[in-house]
């Protein structure tokens, strides 16, 4: 879990998980991120950069903007995560299951 810290702090900040949600349509800038948010955009900016920080969303140029889109990498981490929650309620299903059956 510690790779993930970062990722798991970075999205337990509400204005960060707002920004990270709009991404999941498509890539965009940081005009078009922070319209409709209640911060500035100097502020929609840092937040960008903490989200960049920990591996859950990256940027490219485009003339003289920034575009940025989700990392799925980031995500696999975070994923992982939950997945072995997930195989660990199966394996007791299958347990109980074997329990009631036997």
């Amino acid at each position: 879990m510690d790779a993930n810290g970062s990722a798991w702090d970075a999205l337990g900040d509400p204005t960060r998980r707002s920004i990270f949600e709009r991404l999941r349509g498509g890539p965009l800038s940081v005009g078009e991120l922070a319209a409709g948010l209640p911060v500035s955009r100097p502020a929609v900016s840092q937040h960008l950069r903490v989200l960049e920080q920990a591996g859950l969303i990256s940027h490219r140029p485009n003339g003289r903007r920034n575009v940025y889109r989700i990392e799925r990498e980031g995500l696999a981490g975070l994923r992982a995560y939950f997945d072995q929650f997930w195989g660990d309620a199966l394996a007791r299903f299958a347990e109980e299951t074997r329990k009631e059956q036997g």
